[in-house]
């Protein structure tokens, strides 16, 4: 089992899981989950849903928003799910967490999430944001990489063991 005081941040494009992924890791850790979609400004917000690509000044308040919480939870541990597709976001998320954060990257095509994102209708994301992530996309070259195709249980079977070896 992971060390519980970890902030484990489940990050990947739009339609990836995370969310889905990150409650079910957080419910098995028995520590809180949250998502980042949650701490997005309302401009962000409405900006997405008219298909505005959010710019990285739009970012950094929320990234910072974040960072905030993992820094609130370090020690007692959480699960946060946030795209993080830059090595720039995630360099201002794990600021002040280096040793205590374990990343998750979920990762799929194009069109496997594309057929995801098209069949949400409670989103505020539209599928045609989706490229404008992938263009963005710098994939870490760290962390725990899981396919999107992973199902749930046996993505927490990863994490939990990749997690055991690296600590």
């Amino acid at each position: 089992m992971p060390v519980e005081k970890d902030v484990f941040i489940i990050m990947g494009v739009s339609g990836c899981g995370k969310s889905t992924l990150g409650i079910a890791l957080a419910k098995y850790l028995d520590i809180p989950f949250f998502d980042g979609d949650d701490f997005h400004p309302p401009e962000n917000i409405q900006k997405m849903s008219q298909g505005v690509p959010l710019e990285d000044s739009d970012r950094e308040p929320w990234l910072t928003r974040l960072n905030k919480v993992a820094t609130q939870h370090q020690g007692q541990g959480a699960v946060i799910a946030c795209s993080a597709l830059k090595e720039s976001y995630r360099q201002l998320l794990q600021k002040g967490l280096e040793e205590n954060i374990i990343w998750v990257y979920l990762y799929g095509t194009y069109h496997e999430l594309l057929e995801r994102v098209s069949g949400r209708s409670s989103h505020f994301m539209p599928s045609a944001l989706l490229q404008s992530q992938f263009d963005v996309l710098e994939p870490p070259q760290y962390g725990i990489h899981i396919p999107v195709s992973l199902s749930v249980y046996k993505a927490i079977t990863k994490i939990s063991e990749d997690s055991n070896s690296s600590g």
